[in-house]
């Protein structure tokens, strides 16, 4: 009998990538390989890999998929912005509602509000990454997309507001309120512009173009500080004479925040998901269809035994192949798939590398100023002018990122796929340990 038919017919039977562990594609061994679709496990695995390999094939660099990098690196822009401008802020609310206090009490926000005001996007953070990152899945990755940076643009001009009121809350009490929302929404940014990024790469070029992406962040981190300073410069001569109009200072410098997330949303509502995510999704409800199905004859076949013994009802139910039809197909569910040590090393290395990371670069990048004022760049609190040490500060923390991390997230980009992840992983933390 002539395999030529049935070749043509299935060409991923010849075009498949083989299943090495470099290649990160699933063993054919694997468990997790049953029938699927009415294909056997074999014809079903075949199908899927050559699938991915048309889609890494086809993922070429274009103006398509440069503008989506574009809107994915501008929220990461956005994002890092919005949470670090709240360091220069913390300086100038001293300023604003602490000017006439006495001694080491003087413009200087008290640890517990300046703490609050500074952990609550973390703290929102968190939130929006379990609840947002979860819907991602659920609903459509670009849908949860938008709805987070609408988020982010509606808290981001309340925070901007924010004000103590006459009886109850302080203004830092309400900035927290606010800034904890703003969280939620840079929560959602967060594992969704990674995994939008990632599945619209090839896997050939997938670690340079994720890093040039997060690479944006180091641009938000300079960006804070120069309309910091911008803003000042324009009111300085009117902060000399009376410190209280710092408060419009440190409103426009978090409102400014908004204004990439704004210029960015209509790409954002009108991004379609990638092929890789509606092919899964398809497949995901073709699969929850037939289960339905199965699950609706079993129930009639119950029901038409229910003239025989319990016992043999039960036993014939059991051994119907209707029950075989119910089971996992190829693609693991979560808990399956990390319940393996090979697949639960990766993500505890990755996430614990990640959680020691971030601990040095949101406790720097989030109290800079201490930083600064350590090494005796900011100046004189009590005796310079409040314009002069604000922008000292500010000048202070441009620095501190254009030496450092701004090089550091473009070297990434550039050596990632020759150096690889490890090695660049590896270096980072010796620089952080020095």
């Amino acid at each position: 009998m002539s395999l030529v038919p049935e070749i043509e017919a299935r060409p991923w039977v010849l075009q498949a990538p083989s299943a090495t562990p470099e290649s990160g594609f699933i063993f054919k061994d694997d468990e997790s390989v049953k029938t699927t679709n009415g294909m056997d496990g074999d014809e079903s695995f075949l199908q899927r890999q050559y699938e991915l390999a048309q889609l890494d094939q086809s993922q070429r660099v274009n103006w398509e998929m440069i503008k989506k990098l574009t809107v994915c690196g501008v929220a990461f822009l956005n994002d890092a912005y919005d949470m670090f401008a709240i360091n220069i802020v913390a300086m100038i609310l001293g300023f604003v509602y602490y000017n006439d206090a006495e001694g080491a009490d003087q413009n200087t926000v008290p640890k517990k509000w300046d703490t609050l005001i500074k952990i609550a996007v973390q703290i929102g953070c968190l939130l929006g990454q379990l609840v947002l990152g979860r819907l991602g899945d659920k609903v459509g990755r670009t849908t949860i997309y938008s709805a987070s940076l609408m988020i982010a643009i509606i808290t981001t001009i309340a925070s901007a507001f924010s004000s103590s009121m006459v009886k109850g809350f302080n203004v830092f009490i309400v900035l927290f309120i606010w800034r904890v929302l703003l969280g939620i929404g840079i929560g959602g940014d967060y594992p969704l512009t990674a995994t939008i990024v990632s599945e619209y790469c090839s896997t050939a070029n997938r670690g340079k173009l994720m890093a040039g992406v997060f690479a944006w962040q180091g641009f938000g981190n300079v960006l804070a500080p120069i309309v910091s300073i911008i803003v000042t410069a324009c009111f300085m001569s009117k902060i000399d004479a009376d410190v209280l109009y710092l408060d419009y200072v440190w409103r426009i410098i978090i409102g400014v925040g908004c204004i990439p997330g704004v210029a960015t949303l209509y790409w954002r509502l009108t991004m379609a998901d990638s092929v890789r995510f509606q092919n899964i999704s398809a497949n995901t409800r073709a699969s929850s269809m037939e289960s339905t199905r199965a699950d609706e004859e079993k129930l009639l076949a119950t029901e038409t035994r229910n003239t025989n013994s319990i016992s043999e009802s039960n036993n014939e139910v059991a051994q119907s192949p209707l029950m075989e039809s119910n089971r996992p197909g190829h693609t693991k569910t979560f808990s399956q798939h990390f319940s393996e040590w090979r697949h639960l090393k990766v993500l505890l290395g990755t996430s614990i590398a990640w959680f020691a990371l971030d601990v040095a670069f949101y406790g720097i990048n989030l109290n800079s100023a201490v930083v600064i004022d350590a090494i005796g760049f900011a100046g004189d609190l009590y005796q310079d002018k409040p314009s002069h040490f604000i922008i000292r500060n500010c000048v202070g923390n441009i620095i501190i990122n254009i030496l450092g991390s701004v090089p550091g997230y473009w070297i990434t980009v550039f050596t990632i796929e020759r150096l690889g992840r490890k090695t660049i992983q590896l270096m980072g933390f010796g620089v952080l340990a020095v």
